[in-house]
């Protein structure tokens, strides 16, 4: 035994994954007579029981409105709710409980940068900047306001392994370019891009930097004060958490200077027929009854990472993914698609002569839960000539015999297809 093998085998003894797992109870089920293997983590991830008990409690003791009433219940609702932002405060490394937004997830974050930021600060001529990994999310709300405004989009390239060409990044910078909006790990291929570096390249000539964290929260430990990013997002779901819930950070001045995106309750001070003033940060982009028990359940769910340590979780998942990769390898007609210097617990793949949804179908009936299709980032299905891939995505609570799973069940793909 090797000197690394033997670190990495102490480290795999370490962490307790078998325990984990008891605090799941969906893996516990099977699936057409079959022990569930669940490995679509960067579709959505499982929940904990801390997570389910939470949201439980929320609606068995204090169900009620938050910030308009004085009875106990109301007041109790609100002390979770803002305790919840302040816990995403922390997490992220915030300087100001201001400057954590509630909103629907990622999607809807950058949305809301779009349409109020992006509205106040773009005109015709000027340049925005994503990336050819971009998800669909980080793509269409910026050719939405390109639309509107006559701003031009511009991509930076791939290469052939899935990194960034960030020569043509730093080319791309010009004196109209406004916004650059990141993704810092793929979703279809878990390259991890290099996003402090590129964010202070772009600071360089004041440009505003947003990072879409939706597949970096799980996996790795986040400074937005250190990134130094003017927004990020992330979405609940992805991290163990409650769908429909997510978080906006921004820079209190910027968000200071944002309009407000949505009218309605809460994000107002006073309203006359003559005037309607706008309620302070973060209310100001919380229009209508947010999503509380999400909220306190997104909460528990971080209490939860944290409790196992995200560079515990992140030596885990990289184990994982070491013998995925290795293992898949070994398949004869496999190709794995993004070979990034750099990734995250992601392997996409595909089987020569056979479609993504077949090798799906199969797997599914073996308990094998993966995703198919082009995992909204069509754009890198193009870089890479092909309509879909398999993505399997592993989360902490994954097992290398579920790896092995996996590799029989592909082995059995290619069986019945031949």
């Amino acid at each position: 035994m090797t000197l690394i093998s033997a670190e990495r085998e102490k480290q795999d003894s370490a962490f307790d994954v078998w325990r984990i797992r008891q605090d799941f109870p969906i893996l516990r089920q099977r699936v057409h007579g079959k022990q569930l293997v669940y490995l679509d983590n960067a579709a959505t991830t499982q929940k904990p029981q801390a997570v389910i008990d939470a949201l439980t409690s929320y609606y068995t003791t204090d169900n009620s409105n938050v910030h308009r009433g004085v009875h106990t219940l109301s007041e109790r609702a609100t002390k979770h709710f803002e305790a919840a932002r302040s816990r995403m405060r922390r997490f992220l490394n915030a300087t100001s409980d201001r400057e954590i937004i509630f909103v629907r997830g990622v999607t809807e974050g950058i949305n809301l940068v779009a349409q109020t930021w992006g509205r106040k600060n773009i005109g015709a001529g000027d340049e925005i900047v994503v990336s050819a990994l971009e998800h669909h999310s980080n793509i269409v709300p910026w050719q939405m306001l390109c639309e509107e405004t006559g701003a031009v989009l511009r991509v930076i390239p791939i290469d052939e392994r899935g990194d960034l060409r960030l020569d043509e990044y730093e080319r791309m910078l010009n004196d109209r370019t406004r916004f650059v909006s990141i993704i810092h790990v793929s979703n279809a291929l878990g390259t991890i891009n290099p996003v402090k570096a590129m964010i202070a390249t772009a600071h360089k000539r004041g440009i505003k930097v947003l990072l879409d964290g939706a597949q970096s929260a799980p996996h790795m430990e986040l400074d937005v004060q250190e990134l130094d990013c003017d927004f990020f997002v992330m979405s609940g779901h992805k991290i163990y958490g409650p769908t429909g819930i997510g978080i906006l950070y921004g820079k209190v001045a910027l968000l200071e200077a944002m309009p407000p995106w949505q009218g309605g309750g809460d994000m107002i001070l006073s309203v006359s027929f003559a005037k309607t003033t706008y309620n302070v940060l973060p209310y100001k982009f919380e229009a209508g009854t947010p999503d509380i028990s999400g909220a306190i359940g997104l909460a528990a769910a971080i209490d939860y990472v944290e409790s196992l340590g995200l560079n515990a979780i992140a030596q885990w998942e990289g184990n994982l993914l070491d013998y995925a990769t290795s293992e898949l390898s070994r398949i004869d007609r496999l190709k794995i698609i993004g070979t990034a210097r750099k990734k995250a617990s992601v392997v996409s793949f595909t089987l020569d002569g056979i479609h993504p949804h077949d090798i799906g179908t199969i797997l599914d009936q073996e308990g094998i839960a993966i995703r198919t299709g082009h995992h909204c980032a069509q754009p890198v299905m193009e870089c890479f000539g092909i309509p879909a891939t398999a993505r399997a995505s592993f989360a902490f609570y994954n097992t290398k015999e579920e790896i092995d799973a996996l590799v029989a069940g592909v082995r059995k793909v290619i069986e019945v297809f031949g």
